[in-house]
């Protein structure tokens, strides 16, 4: 008896890192044959667990949305004050966003609706960019799952599109969270800020590809400062590429040797390229363009005037 109730305790924490299993895995997991697995699902369904399943040799099981929170070990109070409490700090990193997805897939409606309710008027302070809750946790579930999502984009200058996209994992970077998956319609790796994400709905399954980098928080980062960075610049820093990232969390920085680097960097408008060199506290050499030589040319000369006697 105390082994069966181990194995039922083993299947439930299977189903919640992931919400489909076929037999098969489900077998090679619990090590038992597809009958015992068969009769522990039954198991399951009878204390209210609302397990789901497909036949055929391509078969599987699915948790379904649950009915009440005890599979949580929570009540619906506490439930509740989990996912709020989730959802304000998920910038702090990707286990957040792996505990909502749970919440979310076997939270009762009524309790879904009270957590968006509460979400929707609780402010969040700090430098970080808030983020639906509900969408997280879709997200966060489809990339645990391997399901495409469909969802609403608006881009840096507000414009909305509709996009279809293989999602492959969360990255938390910059203070705010990214979506790296394979857009669909676009047939390349995209970056998506979740934030901008709307109306996301989990779709059908898809074969796994291998990601866009070994690095997803450099390729985020990289992505993010290219496309923000209207005026750019390639600049020679005397401070290691190590160094400079430390001191400079932002950019693109390639090595020269071990005590200087290149550092791609940008920025909205040349001023504040230039701003952000001094920012760094190193030597620095500037080639160009122009626009970057003017705006350190005025600036130098508005901090020659302050410093006259």
């Amino acid at each position: 008896m105390l082994e069966t109730s181990a194995r039922l305790l083993r299947l439930l924490s299977l189903f919640q890192r992931r919400r489909y299993w076929t037999g098969a895995g489900l077998s090679a997991e619990l090590g038992v044959t597809g009958r015992t697995v068969r009769r522990d699902v039954e198991k399951l369904r009878g204390l209210g667990y609302p397990v789901d399943s497909s036949p055929g040799t391509e078969g599987g099981y699915q948790m379904g949305a649950g009915a009440t929170v005890p599979p949580l070990l929570l009540d619906d109070e506490e439930a509740v004050a989990v996912a709020v409490g989730l959802g304000q700090i998920a910038w702090a990193g990707e286990a957040a966003a792996r505990a909502l997805g749970k919440l979310g897939q076997l939270m009762p409606g009524r309790l879904a609706g009270r957590v968006g309710a509460l979400q929707s008027v609780v402010v969040t302070a700090g430098a970080a960019v808030a983020v639906d809750a509900r969408v997280l946790g879709v997200l966060a579930a489809a990339c645990r799952d391997v399901v495409g999502v469909r969802f609403r984009y608006s881009d840096h200058g507000g414009k909305v599109s509709r996009r279809r996209v293989e999602p492959y994992r969360l990255v938390c970077a910059e203070r705010r969270w990214y979506l790296v998956g394979w857009d669909v319609d676009r047939e390349d790796w995209r970056t998506f800020r979740v934030d901008r994400v709307n109306g996301a709905e989990a779709g059908e399954r898809f074969a796994e590809r291998a990601g866009p980098a070994a690095d997803l928080g450099s390729f985020v980062r990289e992505g993010y400062w290219r496309s923000l960075a209207t005026c750019r610049a390639r600049v020679r820093v005397a401070v290691s590429a190590e160094e400079a990232a430390r001191r400079y969390p932002g950019g693109v920085f390639e090595a020269i040797d071990e005590g200087a680097c290149y550092w791609e960097a940008g920025a909205a408008c040349w001023d504040k390229l230039a701003m952000q060199l001094g920012w760094m506290g190193a030597e620095f050499e500037v080639e160009g363009p122009e626009e970057l030589l003017g705006s350190l040319r005025r600036m130098r000369d508005r901090y020659g005037r302050a410093l006259k006697d």
